[in-house]
């Protein structure tokens, strides 16, 4: 069974929490709208990936529209950004890696404490 993506903390992720905050404000916005006038509103995600060279990571192109109905018409809000993203096992979307080499491990015989003293 391959490994799902955790769609919370991966919007949460998106734009360093930036989207999370404007999906919020944008059905905020067009609900209150939708209530006020008794018009319909609507609000649309969309989430685009692109390869990154030859690596496992996608960009993702994410865009919030949002159309809120006012007294006289209706006011149309829209912002994308893109964040970086890994793809893991199965596919699996993540802002990290599912696992990393160690950069910073020295070897075995390097990381052995030195006989500095004279002992």
């Amino acid at each position: 069974m391959s490994k799902s993506t955790d769609i919370t903390t991966l919007f949460n992720d998106l734009d360093a929490g930036i989207f999370v905050e404007r999906l919020s404000a944008a059905l905020r916005d067009t609900a209150l709208g939708v209530v006020t006038t008794g018009k319909k509103g609507k609000v649309t995600i969309t989430l685009d990936l692109e390869r990154i060279g030859d690596s496992s990571q996608v960009t993702c192109s994410h865009a919030i529209k949002s159309i809120k109905p006012t007294p006289k018409g209706r006011a149309t809000e829209e912002a994308t950004t893109k964040t970086p993203l890994h793809v893991g096992r199965g596919g699996a979307l993540s802002l990290f890696p599912e696992s990393q080499t160690d950069m910073f491990k020295r070897p075995a015989e390097a990381a052995a404490p030195s006989d500095a003293a004279g002992d």
